[in-house]
């Protein structure tokens, strides 16, 4: 019986070993690669004042707010996003809001004060005044149809400024009742009368008036006659034989009568 050697064996165990464990280790070992991060572009504000920003591959909520100096709970809540939500690449956050993105500044134009234009001046409307002095026949310094302008009398119209000084008599009765003065400047105006000799003022004699453009204002002023007047008219009455009206009432009795006669004679022939 042939017998092995054991130093032969012993060789031949540790090359099959030596093998084993070259397959079995195929190199050195290599340590995990770093998590490789993208940059984080700065967000700048656009033109309306919103900065936003737009999710990069491998970018979270925590990695953001931490770039960005904000709490996680405060992007969320700019968001809308629940603790559940993720973000994903390509989507856009709302960071808050800031100044416009810088440009380049435009020198502003020179503001030049603008020449005054001159005021235009309105220019005043017209109006009309009628004023008439009466004669207050029964005193009620109301004027009635048949109470006609007293002849004799003076009329003053002037307005504030000075610019206006009119001075008229009064028209005769019969004629236009009214002096009347168109085309008068709109303003303050001052309107007095003076009565004839023997007469007495029943209203005032003076009054202010506003005149608007397009008015026609009318104003009435009264007198009555004095007693000395009336006296000298009852002279002039009884020198001219008395009068008219107490010669047609005795007319009107004389006619009367001679009317009864005859139907006093036509009644006793029957």
């Amino acid at each position: 019986m042939k017998k092995t050697s054991f130093p032969l064996a012993s060789a031949v165990l540790f090359l099959i070993l030596a093998a084993f464990l070259a397959a079995s280790w195929g190199g050195p070992a290599l340590a995990a690669p770093a998590p490789q991060l993208t940059n984080f572009p700065t967000p700048t504000p656009g033109p309306d004042g919103r900065i936003v920003y737009i999710v990069q591959e491998g970018d979270t909520l925590w990695r953001i707010a931490a770039v960005a100096g904000m709490q996680v709970a405060d992007l969320r809540d700019l968001n809308n996003l629940d603790p559940e939500d993720i973000v994903f690449p390509g989507m856009q956050l709302f960071l808050g809001l800031g100044g416009p993105a810088a440009q380049s500044p435009t020198p502003a134009p020179l503001l030049t004060e603008a020449p005054e234009e001159p005021t235009p001046t309105p220019q005043p409307g017209q109006g009309s005044l009628c004023v008439m002095l009466f004669e207050d026949v029964n005193g009620d310094s109301m004027r009635q149809e048949a109470e006609l302008s007293l002849e004799g009398g003076a009329i003053n119209i002037s307005n504030r400024d000075g610019s206006v000084s009119i001075t008229e008599d009064t028209p005769a009765p019969g004629a236009e009742d009214y002096f009347c003065t168109e085309d008068l400047p709109e303003g303050e105006y001052n309107v007095s009368v003076a009565v004839p000799e023997g007469y007495n003022p029943t209203t005032i004699l003076n009054t202010g008036v506003t005149l608007q453009p397009g008015d026609i204002t009318y104003l009435n002023f009264g007198a009555q006659a004095s007693s000395e007047v009336l006296s000298e008219e009852a002279s002039v009455v009884e020198e001219t034989g008395g009068s008219p009206v107490l010669a047609f009432l005795g007319i009107g009795m004389l006619a009367a009568g001679i009317g009864l006669g005859v139907y006093t004679i036509w009644f006793r022939n029957r």
